[in-house]
């Protein structure tokens, strides 16, 4: 923890589940813009998340003479005030907890933030003191958007209302008040100050402004002997002190351990739920910059909820995106909520996401909850309804990404896609394929329905004898996309989808030939690269500017999300005879839970050791991807003493 160079790059992230967070380092030392102690939307500004409280430095005051616990960064590498040095002990199982040790005073400091409320609870509690203790409290207010910056103005907002143990204040108009309260009566000096030229580092890595000024308006003052607990309360809404220490337990009550690396993953994917005021439920694509994005809620969803048991969760986020989806289709309205809901692939992942809650909740169910659904998302596929999706003479499907991005490879700089994936593409026509025999084979035992059940079947048989014509080549791989005469000859991991899905186009020597190349120069520790490291483009690092880091988002780092249909496509190859290496593969990730993002996974990793984390800091689709894979294996596990073939 003393040793910043090792503690600074590990960061910790909690939220309550309704798109606000608290994120920062263990060390407690923002290094990013979006880190923040209290970070909300507030709808009714813009659908971005904002920085109300960046920070809380603690000050421990003996004999007249303060040590202050806060730590920040200044330009030319200076840190101050040094708080990190006390710090004997972190620990984030249950809640993330911290014990600093300043003398004879031994501090231990808890946060919880407070589910579906915009709060934050911290608890301190004083283990060991030989004389009279005050603690000290410095709130560092920003009041920003939380991909800008604060500098020095003079429009802030300076006044301070007193309220019950605390006082309330807003920086900015159209901001809602920040409530700044303890469980005891605390005694409030004034003394505003800018805070200039504090530095955040990850910014400036990847070539962004990292430079601001924060406002602190004064601090708190409180004695606190030896064996008592006072928590600090900040909210968007006032709050009776005296029922602190009830909310704080309330809300430790169900919480899952992170004692495993499951664990580590469930309490993950049960961060990136995001539940509206307005009823809507979705998942959100990661942390702390991204917001609900259609096809990664997707890719997300049946690990993020029935791989963890959240059949429920799963139906009610389901709900509000097929709701939003046939709003698109037939009306042209884009949810408010849902990004890129207009992306051509959405029907299809609608589908895959579907199919796996047929394995989890049985046929009967599945069909009752989403036969409807799906017959209109087929039907509309096939009448050219979705936008920028047609059906070819021959029953595949075509789309035009010349101009727009319209895959999950979907880097852009000015609007323009670096890698122009147009025509016919192998993950779309695959999923395409795979939909028609799932949904065909979901009405096929209904006498009234085999009509249609036939029809799908007849059109998947033509789609199968198409793919393999124009995407299955000699050199043992499948081409990335195919336009008119052109065919992308690039290895990349698009296949890998085509190969895992449960039905897949290919049989299983043919899918050995695709899996064995992806295995040669694809597959890492920490997921599939998304490119070959064979091709001239192969870029494995994601660093530098923003245009820097656009063109090489697709040209190399690794995703774990993928390594989720590269597991199921091993499984279909080699049977239970696989298990130990996916097993042993998965190991690569349950390392990443100590790394980056405690107890989480990173957008993408480099494509080259030492694989470290790039990207968003904790992402839906990784984790849900992974969850869904350990699902597996356990249920595989189970098959190693029977009969059966999970093929």
């Amino acid at each position: 923890m003393i040793n910043l160079e090792q503690s600074l790059p590990k960061e910790m992230l909690r939220t309550n589940k309704s798109g606000a967070y608290h994120c920062t380092t263990i060390v407690g030392c923002n290094t990013r813009k979006q880190h923040g102690l209290l970070v909300i939307p507030i709808p009714e500004m813009d659908d971005k998340a904002h920085v109300l409280l960046s920070s809380l430095d603690e000050t421990v005051i003996q004999h007249g003479a303060p040590f202050n616990l806060g730590l920040h960064e200044y330009e030319g590498g200076v840190f101050s005030p040094n708080g990190h040095k006390y710090i004997r002990e972190f620990d984030c199982e249950t809640v993330p907890s911290m014990t600093y040790r300043v003398g004879g005073v031994v501090l231990h400091k808890e946060k919880v933030f407070i589910s579906h409320e915009n709060r934050i609870l911290i608890k301190y509690t004083l283990l060991e003191a030989h004389s009279p203790t005050t603690l000290r409290f410095r709130p560092f207010l920003a009041f920003r958007n939380a991909n800008d910056l604060c500098v020095e103005n003079q429009t802030i907002h300076k006044d301070i209302r007193h309220i019950d143990n605390g006082i309330a204040t807003c920086l900015y108009e159209g901001y809602p008040e920040l409530f700044m309260q303890f469980n005891k009566k605390a005694d409030w000096v004034d003394d505003g100050h800018w805070y200039k030229d504090i530095i955040y580092y990850k910014d400036r890595d990847r070539g962004l402004p990292y430079r601001e000024d924060l406002w602190v308006p004064g601090y708190f003052e409180l004695p606190i002997e030896k064996g008592e607990s006072i928590i600090f309360s900040a909210s968007t809404f006032p709050t009776d002190p005296e029922k602190f220490e009830t909310t704080y337990e309330q809300e430790l009550v169900g919480r899952t351990c992170r004692t495993s690396f499951y664990n580590c993953l469930k309490n993950s994917a049960k961060q990136c739920y995001l539940r509206t005021p307005a009823g809507g439920m979705y998942i959100m694509a990661g942390y702390p910059w991204y917001n609900v994005r259609c096809r990664d809620e997707l890719i997300a969803l049946p690990g993020c909820t029935l791989a963890i048991d959240h059949k429920d969760d799963f139906e009610a986020i389901m709900h509000t995106f097929l709701e939003a989806l046939r709003r698109y289709v037939e009306e042209g309205k884009v949810d408010p909520v849902i990004r890129d809901i207009d992306v051509p692939d959405a029907p299809l992942w609608a589908i895959w996401a579907i199919q796996q809650y047929r394995r989890h909740a049985g046929a009967e169910a599945c069909r009752r909850h989403y036969g409807e659904a799906l017959r209109h998302i087929i039907d509309d596929i096939r009448a050219s309804r979705v936008p920028n999706l047609r059906p070819t003479p021959d029953g595949l499907l075509s789309t035009d990404g010349r101009n727009r991005p319209v895959s999950w490879m979907c880097a852009a700089i000015d609007g323009r896609p670096v890698i122009p994936r147009t025509g016919l593409l192998v993950e779309f026509n695959a999923l395409w394929y795979n939909a028609l025999r799932f949904v065909a084979s979901l009405f096929e035992s209904d006498p009234a329905e085999a009509p249609y059940a036939e029809s799908l079947s007849t059109l998947a048989d033509s789609v199968k004898e198409a793919f393999l014509a124009t995407f299955l080549n000699d050199y043992g791989y499948l081409y990335d996309y195919v336009n008119g005469s052109y065919t992308d000859l690039e290895v990349r991991p698009n296949m890998v989808i085509a190969i895992g899905l449960e039905y897949s186009p290919l049989d299983r020597r043919q899918r050995r030939r695709v899996l064995d190349m992806a295995t040669r120069e694809l597959l890492t520790p920490k997921g599939i690269r998304s490119l070959s490291p064979k091709s001239y483009a192969y870029n494995p690092v994601y660093v530098g500017n923003p245009e820097q880091r656009e063109r090489a988002v697709h040209q190399g780092p690794a995703r774990p999300w993928l390594f989720g249909f590269y597991a199921d496509a091993y499984f279909k190859v080699f049977g239970l005879s696989g298990l130990g290496f996916i097993e042993r593969m998965l190991i690569g990730y349950e390392d990443e839970m100590s790394e980056g993002c405690i107890g989480s996974l990173s957008e993408m990793y480099d494509g080259n050791p030492p694989y470290t984390g790039r990207g968003a800091i904790s992402t839906s689709k990784n984790v849900g991807e992974i969850l869904r894979t350990l699902k597996n294996v356990k249920e595989l596990n189970k098959l190693q003493n029977s009969d059966q073939d999970p093929v």
